[in-house]
């Protein structure tokens, strides 16, 4: 796949970049472990004036980098923007409680002081995705160079400019050179760069089948890896839902960032009671929305990130059809200039579709009709994923039962799933392992340290500091 900007939106090629040689790419390495060395030195406290200032610059140029997501992958601008402003609470996020996180945790007895220490591992490869091409490396970024380690990222081939722009904000924040660098590289060079005995560690944020890859390597060299990968959220709704709210809620989860998203809702799972309405009134919604240019602002569905993707959602619907499934609105791309595809909506899916066993990145959306809880909870589990879900009941019972049932990295009840920097994010089964965000995220790329010292009795007690200070 070709590094370059293609506009989702009109299917021309706007800028193509040479990728980086095999040269480039080892200096590159060299020069972020020799920023290590100093970076993980670095104060804690000046660190965190490098974060919070690349938060701040993601607050001013919110409409700049906004223009430059949509210009690359298709996202909404207002979604863009909205993008740019969680990135900046991401980092304030980091800045303001990295130091309370990262402290030493005094464990003493007797004449034992002992304390656990949190200290960097060094330079982290990420891998990561278009869909959000901001967030996404953020949210790795942030915590990453709070705790000291440098990093180097890897970004999709389609969003090159997003990841030099961020390469620059780390460096006008105030980042020492070399402690973010971009590499621009295709996925076959990615190989040699997990391999290298300076990388110390790998995140991703992907596929299914580009983690798998990059977990088998990363494990060959023994190196910590965090994977987030792929959904299927089911969105469940019971009989005491405020229906209302459940439909123009469901609309919002399964078309957000054009349906390309992991944890936008996928599979809708309604109780038989309220079946028939939730049916006809979500799929009136999904029919009304706005599809065309991401930068009008009256636009509500823009187009997928790219012509791939696009012809492989039209194959998933159109082999879901074969199998039996029904189209109640919808089902196929637009014609004319860019990436466009109908919001859409399945029903009466048999087991042996696409649309039951695999994750569909678009605007497609997938009805399932429970007989009760146990069926819901049956029907959301019976997924190779499970990175989030959301359920709709006022039954405080039911809601209890769903939270505990449910296999999911994240549950909401009578809400969206979302990412939040205060909350850990990340999946289990083919969604991956580890945890980004709050202060799980910041401790995986961590050496958890346990330091024990004897001989020395409690130094405080005669006047002296705690050694874990």
């Amino acid at each position: 796949m070709p590094i370059a900007t293609i506009n989702p939106a009109t299917g021309e090629v706007v800028k193509r970049f040479e990728p980086y040689d095999a040269s480039e790419v080892q200096a590159r390495i060299g020069r972020a472990h020799d920023a290590f060395a100093t970076w993980s030195r670095t104060p804690l406290e000046e660190r965190v004036k490098v974060v919070a200032r690349a938060g701040q610059l993601l607050d001013e140029r919110r409409d700049e980098y906004g223009r430059l997501m949509t210009l690359e992958m298709g996202k909404l601008f207002a979604a863009a923007r909205e993008e740019a402003a969680k990135c900046a609470l991401g980092c304030r996020y980091y800045a303001e409680h990295g130091a309370r996180i990262l402290a030493n945790e005094r464990v003493t007895s007797g004449d034992e002081e002992g304390y656990v220490a949190y200290h960097p591992l060094g330079v982290v490869l990420a891998i990561m995705p278009w869909n959000f091409p901001f967030w996404q490396v953020i949210r790795f970024a942030a915590p990453a160079l709070t705790a000291g380690n440098v990093g180097l990222l890897k970004h999709a081939s389609n969003v090159p400019q997003c990841a030099l722009a961020l390469e620059r904000l780390f460096a006008d924040a105030g980042a020492p050179p070399d402690v973010f660098q971009t590499l621009l590289i295709g996925s076959d060079a990615v190989g040699d760069v997990i391999d290298d005995a300076r990388v110390a560690a790998v995140t991703l944020t992907g596929s299914e089948g580009a983690g798998s890859q990059v977990a088998q390597r990363a494990g060959l060299r023994i190196k910590k890896t965090v994977l987030e990968l792929g959904g299927s959220d089911p969105f469940i709704v019971m009989p005491s839902a405020m229906l209302d709210q459940a439909v123009a809620t469901a609309v919002k989860a399964r078309t957000i960032n054009n349906g390309q998203s992991c944890i936008a809702a996928k599979r809708f799972i309604v109780h038989e009671g309220v079946y028939a309405e939730f049916e006809k009134r979500f799929a009136q919604s999904m029919a009304a929305l706005r599809v065309g240019d991401p930068m009008n602002e009256q636009t509500q569905v823009g187009p997928l990130a790219g012509k791939q993707l696009a012809d492989d959602l039209e194959k998933q619907v159109e082999d879901s059809r074969r199998a039996g499934a029904r189209v109640v609105v919808g089902g196929k791309r637009r014609e004319g200039a860019g990436f466009f595809f109908e919001p859409t909506v399945l029903a009466n899916i048999p087991e042996d579709a696409a649309a039951y066993r695999e994750e569909l990145f678009g605007p497609v959306a997938s009805l399932f009709c429970a007989r009760d809880a146990s069926d819901a909870v049956r029907i959301a589990n019976d997924s190779a994923f499970g990175l989030g879900a959301s359920v709709w009941t006022t039954d405080a019972d039911e809601a209890r039962y769903f939270a505990r049932e449910l296999e999911a990295g994240t549950v909401f009840v009578n809400g969206m799933v979302a990412s939040d920097p205060r909350f850990p994010f990340g999946g289990v089964k083919k969604s991956g392992y580890g945890r980004e965000l709050s202060e799980h995220g910041l401790r995986e790329f961590v050496n958890i340290k346990t330091v024990r010292i004897f001989g020395f009795g409690h130094a405080k007690a005669h006047g002296g500091a705690s050694l874990s200070e």
